[in-house]
């Protein structure tokens, strides 16, 4: 190794981040395994190179003793004080024994390690990069689709992967496709990060209003809650403690273009946004959109709100397969049992109905028992 390898090391120091004298640290540990392999040592030695000249020297560390047949792992004190004056018995002395060959072999594995290095560096400023953008919208090209469905797309740096789990059902992918997704999470591997991607994330949609809805990026509005059914239908609900902003207006936007621009990034998935309120009653009558509420009663221990509505809404509240309904619940926190009013006007009626039977049970039992004791009554006499 010469001052050549050492501008090289400063070079990859400024270019890659990679500190110069962790590396010549790591090259002389390294060094010291490549010595005994290759010379078959068993012996404690130390590997030092000159930060100045690059000359690699090996040095043997060995006990100073007073013996006359002294071992390969020690030295007699008369010949170490040649070295080095100062030395006492029972001290150990770093006596240089650098091979002439040596030089070969040092600079062939150092130039291994510091690939290695680099290669290893290089991952952990991609995995800190990324790790930085989990929980966050990314845009990426779709390279290819995998024999198991995954979807690999290009993040720039890296790699991400979209598997069936996070696809939305019935959305067409192709090669060369820009796609926004959600880093859902990053890990790291031997081969570097590994990013997985999502298109059904709740956080997508969150992400899509910041990027849509300065209000929402600037903290004026807050996402309170939302609840998605990728590819088909989502409920967002928002607020602003700023009386003079409409947060659902922030939302839609002029003509409804805001939304509509996150519609058709998600292919046509429906968005309702409702205004969220602290009074759960009107909450949850504002989440069962667009059907139209007549009434809610909620069970704060329950956590049950039973609603009411017209006749005609009733199949328009529960949505397709109870989606709507579904939707509400997650949205609100709170189980949503919904009636029509009819349904609900006759439950008094019932409960009135059934009272009275009990009522009339009880009747026939007190007018049976007064018949028994006036028997028991004439029988005595």
């Amino acid at each position: 190794m010469n001052k050549e390898f050492l501008q090289a090391l400063e070079e990859i120091q400024s270019e890659k981040g990679i500190d110069k004298e962790e590396l010549i640290g790591a090259i002389e540990v390294a060094l010291i395994s490549a010595y005994k392999k290759h010379y078959g040592s068993d012996e404690e030695i130390n590997i030092y190179i000159d930060r100045e000249a690059g000359d690699v020297k090996v040095f043997a560390s060995r006990l100073v003793v007073d013996e006359s047949h002294p071992l390969t792992s020690e030295v007699h004190i008369d010949r170490a004080k040649q070295i080095n004056p100062d030395i006492q018995i029972g001290d150990y002395l770093q006596e240089e024994i650098s091979p002439k060959d040596f030089g070969r072999i040092a600079a062939q594995n150092a130039k291994q390690l510091v690939i290695q290095k680099i290669k290893e560096s290089e991952r952990n400023i991609i995995f800190d990069e990324f790790f930085a953008k989990q929980d966050e919208l990314v845009t990426g090209l779709i390279q290819r689709k995998e024999h198991n469905n995954n979807i690999i797309v290009d993040l720039g740096k890296a790699d991400g992967v979209l598997n069936p789990a996070n696809q939305i059902k019935g959305e067409h992918y192709y090669q060369g496709m820009r796609l926004k997704v959600y880093v859902a999470e990053v890990r790291r591997t031997t081969k570097g990060p590994h990013i997985i991607l999502s298109r059904t994330h709740t956080g997508l949609l969150r992400r899509l209003f910041e990027l849509e809805v300065p209000e929402i990026l600037s903290g004026a509005v807050e996402i309170k809650s939302i609840s998605r059914e990728p590819g088909m239908r989502a409920k967002v609900s928002v607020y602003a403690e700023d009386e003079n902003i409409d947060p659902v207006g922030s939302c839609v936007g002029a003509r409804g273009m805001r939304v509509q621009n996150i519609v058709n990034e998600l292919n046509g998935e429906k968005i309702d946004v409702i205004k969220w309120d602290k009074n759960p009653e009107v909450y949850i009558s504002s989440a069962l959109s667009p059907a139209a509420v007549l009434r809610v009663d909620v069970d704060e221990e329950t956590k049950i709100a039973s609603v009411v509505v017209e006749d005609d809404q009733l199949s328009l509240a529960i949505g397709k397969e109870g989606q709507n309904a579904r939707l509400a619940a997650r949205l609100t926190g709170w189980k949503v049992d919904i009636k029509s009013k009819s349904e609900f006007d006759s439950q008094p009626r019932l409960i009135d109905e059934e009272r009275q039977r009990e009522m009339d049970l009880i009747d026939s039992l007190v007018e049976e028992i007064n018949s028994l004791a006036e028997g028991e009554g004439e029988q005595e006499h």
